[in-house]
């Protein structure tokens, strides 16, 4: 596997552990529709947080959740419509992102509650 594979593996198990550590329940991860994935969904309280993770090594180039596009924030609106549906919840959706990002030997989680609007 590619190193920058196992650095976005390692960043979703980061914020798996973050999100545990806040609270969350942990529904899913990796869940694929069509040509969608939604790296993890979560639930706290009567929230389903559909969170995008970004891994950077560094902030060299920007910061890890200004790599989100608008192409894919449009397939995981379609992704998590089909979930809702499929699974036949009624509960408030936001859209997160988790950045990670390497500052020494360490790695730093910042969590974007809101990160952005489904369109």
């Amino acid at each position: 596997m590619a190193e920058h594979n196992d650095l976005g593996k390692l960043g979703e198990k980061l914020s798996v552990e973050f999100l545990q550590k806040n609270g969350y329940t942990i529904l899913e991860t990796n869940w694929t529709f069509q040509k969608a994935e939604i790296d993890i969904i979560a639930q706290k309280d009567t929230i389903l947080a559909i969170v995008e993770v970004k891994t950077r090594s560094s902030i060299d180039f920007g910061s890890p959740q200004d790599f989100v596009k608008p192409a894919k924030i449009q397939l995981l609106v379609k992704a998590v419509n089909e979930y809702v549906i499929s699974n036949d919840l009624d509960l408030e959706i936001r859209f997160d992102i988790i950045a990670v990002h390497k500052e020494g030997k360490e790695f730093k989680i910042e969590h974007l509650e809101d990160a952005f609007y489904h369109f």
